[in-house]
């Protein structure tokens, strides 16, 4: 009869250890504290109501895919005016269904990033003003921006001991949520690590956001600032320009390209479409779409992978699910209604 070598022997009971505790270890699921799972895709989300008038609600991976050993991407989505959450994640649309839920499917965008994106969890904060207006919001709350400082803690605060850092989007006027944000912060935090304003900086003013915004991208290689409008100027609805004479996102976004133009080397890439100006660190784009047909593209922006391109922009997932400005590249993640 065969012996069998006990150093041998030895070293395939470590090897099956090994695998069998990977296996275990890889098959854990992370369940979120307080958070259900959705009956799309296993995500876990979780609904909250903020006082004064906020609603908010995370949207995380599910646990079978929630890796707590990586950091958390904390994205921060002030939605538009007008939208609700539900319409803002989006549906399949059918018929009846209100138009505003096939509009920006941020909710597919991200299922269709965190394919590719695999260095971090990427959990979604979607943020709502119960009046559906975040500059009506910060109009008649007291003390608002000190108050939406505190909702962007808090948020963070629920990802403790998981090395999250915060970005802050937002789309048309989601956007007065950030600037709030920046009005407030002295300075801007160094876990806030990307802003971006999807055609939602109208409220861009040198003195109150410039300078700060500026010395916050200087802080960190790691910082980036993301701005995106398109041609308002002489657009039209109903006969009647949609934008006055001096507002507007692409006149904000002219003023914000001559103010970091003189702290930042903004290199010019013109495409078909759109103008890019980006600094070589890829801590700063603009893009302004060129619009010869003078047409509405508020949320077309968002739609044509907006989101995806704002939170991939600069790093090595830039480009891996789809371009800024091409066909949508999340359809098949898009739940059903």
């Amino acid at each position: 009869m065969q012996r069998t070598n006990p150093k041998r022997m030895l070293c395939f009971v470590c090897l099956l250890t090994l695998i069998t505790t990977h296996a275990v270890s890889a098959a854990s699921p992370h369940k979120l504290d307080g958070f259900l799972v959705s009956p799309h895709y296993d995500e876990q989300v979780l609904d909250i109501n903020l006082d004064p008038e906020v609603i908010v609600q995370i949207n995380a991976p599910a646990a079978s895919s929630f890796d707590p050993k990586l950091p958390v991407r904390l994205v921060i989505f002030a939605l538009p005016n007008g939208n609700t959450i539900d319409q803002t994640v989006g549906r399949q649309m059918s018929e009846g269904l209100d138009w505003h839920y096939d509009i920006q499917h941020i909710g597919a965008q991200t299922r269709a990033l965190r394919r590719v994106i695999n260095d971090c969890n990427l959990v979604v904060a979607y943020l709502q003003a119960e009046k559906r207006s975040w500059p009506h919001w910060r109009r008649t709350q007291e003390n608002s921006n000190a108050r939406i400082v505190e909702i962007v803690t808090e948020l963070r605060q629920r990802f403790d001991g998981m090395n999250c850092t915060v970005e802050l989007t937002a789309h048309s006027g989601g956007g007065s949520f950030v600037f709030g944000f920046v009005e407030h912060s002295h300075p801007i935090p160094d876990w806030v690590t990307r802003i971006v304003w999807l055609d939602a900086n109208y409220g861009f003013d040198e003195e109150k956001h410039g300078r700060k915004l500026a010395n916050w991208l200087q802080s960190n290689p790691k910082h980036a600032l993301g701005v995106y409008s398109y041609d308002d100027r002489d657009v039209e609805f109903n006969g009647r320009p949609i934008v006055s004479a001096t507002g507007g996102t692409y006149r904000r976004t002219e003023d914000m390209k001559s103010f970091f133009g003189k702290t930042f080397q903004l290199k010019e890439d013109k495409q078909k479409a759109f103008k890019r100006f980006r600094d070589p660190g890829n801590r700063l784009e603009l893009i302004q779409l060129i619009n010869p047909d003078k047409k509405i593209l508020h949320t077309v922006m968002v739609e044509r992978n907006g989101f995806v391109h704002a939170i991939a922009w600069g790093t090595k997932w830039e480009d891996r699910v789809a371009p800024f400005w091409s066909d949508r590249a999340y359809t098949e993640y898009i739940q059903p209604n």
